[in-house]
């Protein structure tokens, strides 16, 4: 089984994911126009300001939450390995793919913000799984992702 699962991963994690997800972010840079460059200074903008309700989160306070859930040891690792194998123009490259994933990054965060929810006490809560059920019209596909994902936070990490 770890066998299929290691040739799994060489065909799928290497070539056809990094081409999958390169595409993806050029296709959102050019239909967005350029969206992580135009509003560049917007979003600079925006992290700093204060947060409207007393009790709230600010911009910047969020922001910092959800970069410390996204990196961790593999992103501290991985950019010390490209460094050390690809010298300096590794740190061009990382930028640029980065620039490019950012289209992705913000195409993801607006189909959130239009598909989120709202509770009785006014509180919005949502995701990927709410936009894939109700902007695909696919709730069982939008199941399906919730389960994968309790599923690969509960047993691969």
């Amino acid at each position: 089984m770890s066998e299929f699962l290691l040739a799994l991963d060489d065909v799928l994690y290497y070539p056809i994911l990094i081409i999958v997800l390169l595409a993806a972010g050029l296709y959102f840079t050019f239909t967005t126009g350029f969206v992580q460059f135009r509003w560049l200074r917007q979003s600079i903008r925006v992290i700093m300001e204060k947060p409207e309700k007393e009790g709230s989160i600010s911009s910047f306070q969020a922001l910092m939450v959800s970069t410390a859930s996204r990196v961790g040891t593999g992103n501290i690792i991985g950019i010390s390995t490209a460094l050390c194998l690809g010298g300096f123009g590794s740190v061009f490259w990382m930028w640029a793919i980065a620039m490019i994933g950012s289209a992705t990054a913000f195409i993801e965060s607006t189909l959130a913000q239009v598909y989120k929810r709202k509770d009785a006490n006014g509180d919005s809560y949502g995701g990927p799984a709410y936009y894939i059920a109700r902007g695909l019209r696919a709730p069982k596909m939008g199941w399906a992702f919730a389960a994968c994902l309790l599923f690969s936070y509960g047993v691969v990490f």
